[in-house]
């Protein structure tokens, strides 16, 4: 964890597939007022092809190569909510850049429910043509070190997208980041565990 007397001009997003970063991440956008931003989105502006595609076609060291130069493309943004790829964190630069751009917020969810709430999804290339609740496990082994360096880590098991982003906004406060709550939407949401989750279908 990092100085809090830090300036925080952005939050960043980090967390498996299916931890529901986007999902997340749209809430707390509206809530401060601020952009969203999707890298596997911006990926996708950027090659015109779905992440999909990407892996299929090019290869994840492509995919990879575009992930971090979209990522690096981000350094001096202000007032934004940026979700990140799973796997972003895997790079090193990629990590300085996320540190530097704002605070960083790891949603940690368990292997369980993480397959729970990717198994309605055909659109996950590192999922394809393996048992997701295997792969997902091995990533989430693999990443754990790298996500742990987040200034805050947020459980999401058993919680609603907006419970997550009410808990955020109350830590992001302490950071200096924000003023509204969040509470009486938490209040009024099913849990996380329908399996509908942020609609990114990319989920690297």
């Amino acid at each position: 964890m990092r100085d809090r007397r830090a300036v925080k001009p952005n939050l960043v997003l980090t967390g498996m597939m299916g931890c529901g970063k986007t999902t997340v991440g749209r809430i707390l956008a509206a809530e401060l007022g601020w952009e969203f931003i999707d890298t596997d989105r911006l990926i996708e502006t950027v090659t015109g092809r779905s992440i999909p595609a990407l892996f299929r076609e090019e290869g994840e060291p492509f995919f990879r190569r575009v992930e971090k130069e979209v990522i690096h493309g981000l350094a001096g943004k202000k007032r934004a909510v940026v979700a990140t790829g799973g796997g972003a964190v895997l790079d090193r630069e990629n990590r300085r850049v996320l540190q530097a751009l704002g605070l960083v917020i790891y949603l940690k969810t368990s292997p369980a429910v993480l397959d729970r709430r990717v198994q309605s999804s055909s659109d996950r290339p590192l999922l394809s043509g393996a048992t997701p609740g295997a792969v997902l496990a091995a990533l989430l082994q693999e990443r754990e070190e790298y996500y742990r360096e987040a200034d805050e880590v947020v459980a999401t098991d058993g919680r609603t997208p907006t419970q997550v982003a009410a808990e955020i906004m109350r830590l992001a406060q302490r950071w200096g980041i924000g003023t509204g709550p969040l509470h009486r939407r938490a209040q009024e949401e099913g849990e996380y565990g329908n399996g509908k989750t942020d609609g990114n279908k990319g989920g690297c």
